[in-house]
């Protein structure tokens, strides 16, 4: 579907972004890649690894701009939204900044993507926007039902959107592997509470949910991978064996465990081999067979949160996986 297309990523220069191109790149051939984002300086940065490639293309701008999607949406197949503000304690202190980028953000590029003509339109979205108790949270739900509700939207243009949703994405910038990594030496890790548990997805895995959203999506679907849990206590142990264990506390808007699908969810959720599919509420597409296309409905009730998880990362397997990437983490 990707091959000798043009695809467009906002907010490319991010972690996704950095893994998305170059895997891409290989296994489609696409016609162009174009990073959309506004920092001139991370476009420098990643520009100057695809100098040799005329495949991969840069845009500055920004998605609060109308005007700037036009014009960079012209002669653009598929579209990856990966722009956002997503740190919790800023969206908590910036939250009309919050608004502008994730909310105002989303409409602008839902209306540019139908005029333009895009095909295809995956929506970036994270386990908080699953009953949200943070303003990102709150801010990405908003965001996740505009994109669902673009299908309709669209009226007779053919431009289709879908969500992908996951959680912590291992050994990415600011994550938690890189932030104990950097503090161990020090011979304490802070852990904010000793019960807490997290969903675990390489960035590797997050670009193949997106691969394959694009190939299944009918329009209006929230696809969430299979993934296994942590408790952080582990992934403590995994990095710093040797360390002491602070209890600092649970932060502001942060959750115990984190949920990708809640229980009000489960009415329209189906269950697939690798992962779970949200289907729209309105219009009785949660009913549509197209749209369901051999899935398993989830019982009633159902939750998807990293504490009642099925499958568990060991420290072990923990391990393994940093020896393999201990060059990358932390890096894009």
């Amino acid at each position: 579907m990707l091959k000798n297309s043009t695809i467009l990523i906002t907010g490319g220069t991010g972690s996704f972004g950095h893994t998305f191109v170059p895997l891409t790149l290989a296994k489609y051939d696409p016609k162009k890649v174009i990073i959309y984002s506004r920092d001139e300086m991370k476009q420098w940065e990643m520009a100057k690894l695809y100098s040799q490639d005329p495949r991969v293309r840069f845009f500055i701008g920004d998605v609060r701009d109308r005007e700037r999607l036009y014009r960079a949406l012209d002669g653009v197949d598929y579209v990856v939204h990966a722009a956002a503000t997503k740190i919790v304690p800023t969206a908590e202190y910036n939250p009309f900044e919050c608004v502008k980028t994730n909310i105002n953000g989303a409409m602008n590029l839902i209306d540019a993507c139908i005029d333009r003509g895009v095909k295809r339109v995956v929506a970036l979205s994270t386990d908080k926007a699953s009953s949200p108790i943070n303003l990102y949270g709150a801010t990405k739900l908003a965001s996740d039902k505009l994109f669902i509700a673009g299908n309709s939207y669209s009226g007779s243009h053919n431009t289709r959107f879908a969500v992908v949703r996951y959680g912590n994405v291992m050994g990415s910038r600011g994550s938690v592997i890189p932030f104990f990594m950097s503090v161990r030496d020090k011979g304490e890790l802070p852990i904010t509470d000793a019960r807490m548990t997290r969903f675990m997805i390489s960035l590797e895995q997050g670009v193949e949910l997106v691969w394959h959203t694009f190939e299944d999506m009918v329009g209006g679907e929230i696809y969430v991978k299979k993934i296994p849990s942590m408790r952080v206590t582990d992934v403590a142990t995994a990095i710093a064996p040797g360390a002491t264990q602070k209890i600092v506390g649970i932060r502001p808007g942060e959750k115990l465990h984190e949920q990708m699908i809640g229980q009000e969810d489960a009415l329209y959720t189906y269950e697939y081999d690798e992962h779970f599919k949200i289907l729209p509420s309105i219009n009785n597409w949660s009913s549509d067979e197209a749209r369901i296309n051999r899935g398993k409905k989830v019982p009633e009730g159902f939750v998807y949160a990293s504490d009642n998880n099925t499958e568990w990362m060991s420290v072990d397997e923990l391990r393994r996986w940093i020896d393999v990437n201990v060059e990358d983490i932390g890096k894009i």
